[in-house]
């Protein structure tokens, strides 16, 4: 950045500038400028398929009878209305005054951004991280929550969606469960839509989701100790993940795992076209090929099937004989010495 003088000799000589141009247009402030598209023109950038954007109808002057800037009392501030949690919060107050069990049912909008972030908060200084058992708290929700839904929230939190969700769900996550499914009078094939957006549970480290869809880009980037159950995500998926489980019932993007150095996934690949896929730096793959990690992943798609009612859950399951095949499970390369048990039953056995 340099040294506190030339900072302000640089901010001292961009000023100086603005002034002279200012001056060759006849104006003497910036606010002068403002709304000024009249002093504007499209610039030739000699080839016929940089010029081919007709710029004229961004360069039409506005209404001169309208203010063209603000025009409220300096220190005005306009009100920004309270999060859905403040209400969450209210009327949560039986379980922060007495401990109750509750169930609370909101519809959500996608300017309802980080819901049950500060109610999570409140139950952090109450209760502390672990102190509620899972499900205490549940929150039911109807429509498209806005970014952030469930970030950093806790154990005994959980989040059900009706609808979908924007980016980075479970942000932080760190402990609730959040589950995620459309509405009933969606007409889609879940494992055929998006349902949630891009950069979910980015730094993950604790809790669970089950999403009935699939995820955007940056998939479970960075997280650490999460499970989660999608069914299809863009490129980047798993992205510096260092522990928790992965599920993924559906196609990945390209980069799949980069810079993944702990964790488990699983990755149903109908197509054939994973291989192409997984970046190969750090991971290794293969077929399912021991019963101790079959079993279990097994048991998160009936999870997955239970709170969901994914149809492509209830199909991998009812048929599993067939549709294991498919299945590549990834692992880190420096976790496949360590971890408890073998990737296969051969390997165990030697």
């Amino acid at each position: 950045m340099g040294t506190p003088e030339m900072v302000v000799n640089l901010f001292t000589f961009v000023a100086e500038e603005i002034r002279e141009i200012l001056a060759g247009l006849g104006l003497c402030s910036l606010e002068e400028a403002v709304g000024r598209s009249d002093l504007l023109m499209q610039v030739s950038r000699g080839a016929a398929h940089l010029d081919d954007l007709d710029m004229n109808p961004l360069l039409v002057q506005a209404d001169s009878s309208i203010a063209r800037t603000c025009q409220l009392p300096k220190g005005t501030r306009n009100d920004v209305p309270d999060t859905l949690d403040a209400q969450i919060v209210t009327d949560a107050a039986p379980l922060f005054h007495h401990g109750e069990k509750m169930e609370l049912a909101y519809s959500v909008r996608n300017t309802h951004r980080a819901v049950g972030t500060r109610t999570a908060s409140h139950i952090t200084r109450r209760f502390g991280m672990t102190g509620l058992q899972p499900g205490h708290l549940t929150l039911k929700l109807r429509g498209s929550a806005g970014q952030s839904l469930g970030a950093f929230c806790v154990q005994g939190m959980r989040i059900e969606v009706d609808g979908d969700a924007n980016d980075y769900v479970g942000k932080g996550l760190s402990g609730a469960e959040i589950i995620i499914r459309p509405s009933r009078d969606a007409k889609i094939v879940p494992h055929d839509s998006t349902i949630i957006g891009n950069t979910v549970l980015y730094g993950a480290t604790a809790g669970s989701l089950f999403a009935s869809g699939q995820a955007g880009e940056r998939f479970a980037v960075r997280n650490s100790g999460a499970l989660v159950v999608v069914e299809g995500c863009g490129s980047n998926g798993c992205e510096y993940m260092t522990g928790g489980t992965a599920v993924i019932l559906g196609a990945v993007g390209d980069n799949f795992g980069a810079g993944m150095t702990g964790g488990m996934a699983f990755i149903y690949d109908i197509d054939g076209n994973f291989e192409r896929r997984v970046n190969p730096e750090s991971l290794v793959w293969q077929r399912l090929a021991s019963a101790h990690w079959e079993e279990m992943l097994k048991k998160h798609i009936a999870d997955h099937l239970q709170r969901t009612g994914s149809p492509r859950a209830a199909e991998l399951l009812d048929d599993w004989a067939d549709y294991r095949g498919y299945f590549w499970q990834v692992c880190p390369k420096e976790m496949v010495n360590r971890i408890e048990h073998p990737l296969s039953d051969d390997a165990k056995s030697a």
